[in-house]
Formats: C-alpha cells, sequence, structure tokens
C-alpha cells in the first residue's frame, strides 16, 4: 500500500519531488529505542535502530540497511549516489563512502521525513488505516489496545486548510475531523478487524458528533486508501445495517493527514485515565 493521498505537501515534495528538509527538523535523530525504521510512502521496514549513528550532520544516520531494502541511483550531476526505497521508490536521501565514522565506513543520510520509527524489531512489512471516531484521545487509547497495532498517531483529517491547530479546528469551519493514524502488522491483524473494532468503540449512529463532543469534528468516519479499503468499508457498514443499525459513519477518499500538536499524541497513556466518551462493546 502506497500512502501517497496522506502526504502533507512538505512530505511529498521530499518524498516524491526528491527535496532535502533542513537538518535537525526531527525527533529521529534522539531515538534511542531499539526499533525499525519503516518508509513513509509506503511501510516496508528499511533499517534497524541499531545501525544508526551519530554524524553530526543534522539527518538520520544508518551504516547498514535491511537486506534488498534500498536502491542506489547515480545522480544527475554523477557525483553523488541517491537512496530510494526499493518498492515504492520514495527518495531517502543519499549514501556516503569514505567518511571513516564507522567500522562500516558508509553512511546512509537519509531524510527524516521519508522514514517512520516504530518500537518493534520483529517488522517486515506494514499498512495503514486512518480513522475518525470523536475525540481522538479515546480512539488511540482503545486502538493501541490491539494486538498488531505497531504505532498510533493522532492528527486532523478531510479539511479545506494546510496545517490546522486544535484551535482552529474546534473555533472555525475548517472541516477537519479529528482522526487517528494506525500502523499495524497484516500478518498480525487485518484492516477487516481493526475496522471491525473500530465500531466496537464508539456510537456509530450518533450523526452530529460523539457523545458529549458536538461538531463536525467530532463525526464518525473511515479513510479509505484504496478500493480494498473501502469495499471493506462498505462490506461492514451493510453488515451493521443487517443488524438494524442505522449506521452514521461516512466513508471518505483518503487525504492529507496533519499530525496533531505533540500534548495530544497518546494523551490518556501518559495521564493515567480511562477515556470519557469511548467503551468498547461487542458487536462482532
Amino acid at each position: 500500500m502506497f500512502k501517497t493521498q496522506s502526504l502533507t505537501p512538505k512530505a511529498k515534495l521530499i518524498i516524491l519531488d526528491k527535496g532535502t528538509e533542513a537538518p535537525y527538523t526531527d525527533n529521529c535523530l534522539q531515538q534511542n529505542k531499539e526499533g525499525t525504521y519503516l518508509c513513509r510512502n509506503c511501510g516496508i521496514a528499511l533499517f534497524k535502530n541499531e545501525d544508526k549513528f551519530s554524524s553530526n550532520c543534522g539527518w538520520p544516520s544508518f551504516d547498514k540497511e535491511l537486506p534488498e531494502s534500498v536502491k542506489k541511483l547515480l545522480d544527475d550531476d554523477n557525483i553523488r549516489t541517491e537512496i530510494v526505497c526499493n518498492r515504492c521508490s520514495c527518495h531517502l536521501g543519499h549514501i556516503f563512502y569514505g567518511e571513516k565514522l564507522t567500522n562500516l565506513d558508509t553512511r546512509y543520510c537519509v531524510n527524516s521525513i521519508s522514514i517512520e520509527f516504530i518500537n518493534f524489531k520483529d517488522v517486515n512489512d506494514t499498512e495503514e488505516a486512518i480513522l475518525g471516531a470523536g475525540c481522538f484521545w479515546g480512539v488511540e487509547y482503545y486502538l493501541q489496545k490491539l494486538t498488531g497495532v505497531l504505532k498510533t498517531e493522532v492528527g486532523y483529517i478531510g479539511g479545506l486548510i494546510e496545517n490546522p491547530t486544535y484551535k482552529q479546528i474546534c473555533e472555525t469551519n475548517t472541516g477537519h475531523v479529528e482522526a487517528v493514524r494506525v500502523i499495524y502488522d497484516p500478518r498480525v491483524i487485518s484492516y477487516e478487524q481493526l475496522v471491525k473494532y473500530f465500531f466496537e468503540i464508539h456510537d456509530f449512529t450518533q450523526d452530529n458528533g460523539q457523545g458529549p463532543d458536538i461538531g463536525e469534528q467530532y463525526l464518525s468516519k473511515v479513510f479509505y486508501y484504496n478500493n480494498n479499503q473501502c469495499q471493506i468499508g462498505k462490506n461492514i457498514i451493510k453488515q451493521l445495517e443487517d443488524k438494524g443499525y442505522v449506521v452514521a459513519t461516512k466513508l471518505e477518499k483518503m487525504s492529507s493527514f496533519w499530525k496533531a500538536e505533540e500534548y495530544h499524541q497518546n494523551y490518556y497513556a501518559g495521564k493515567k485515565e480511562n477515556p470519557y466518551c469511548h467503551i468498547w462493546h461487542k458487536i462482532f
């Protein structure tokens, strides 16, 4: 699955148009946990965190890739060598030799926006879903509980302006909804299982928000990347209707996903509290 539709314009400029981000702009440099770096565009594993080192160049640096994950291409200037994802050709950065910074004497210099860290080592490939079900704090809390979910991130999607803030979506009509981006291992959990659980953790019959949270930003929506995800969503909604439910949830094409402010991420984990407007109840 390519995730191009959900990338921000800045990410597209680097990943698709081969731009270069400013140095020291992402927390990939400070990531010290064991885990794996994925291609941000297609979700395949590219690098292990154990192969990352500090080069003081301002961009994440690795001295080894995962087998057959990175393709090397000579730049148009015939001087530098570009590195791209071997599956989707996403631009990653450049590779340099002979700097004597590690025993392997190799530096994969990578744009941090082109990769994504997950705190799991045994991962080869991933897929992604983006779901809106009211206040994203509670939705994330429950989705994180699923075995096979590798990472969650809350943010805004489906609106009219770029890089919206929480204040803007709450106080003006930007058209965004609060949503959760879910990275998952398809070997462990399927998209269908994930979406069914999504319907079990909120009131999908409410058409004006979620619980006491009323407003456009709290509507129930499933954003789909492709026809397969769309069809799965339609099938699940049909199953619910066959059970007698009036489903308010809308299926919408994927669009740019804007990560929310840091204080919204993993909100209930940090507060050590339970959600006030979401609860799991078995339907399927």
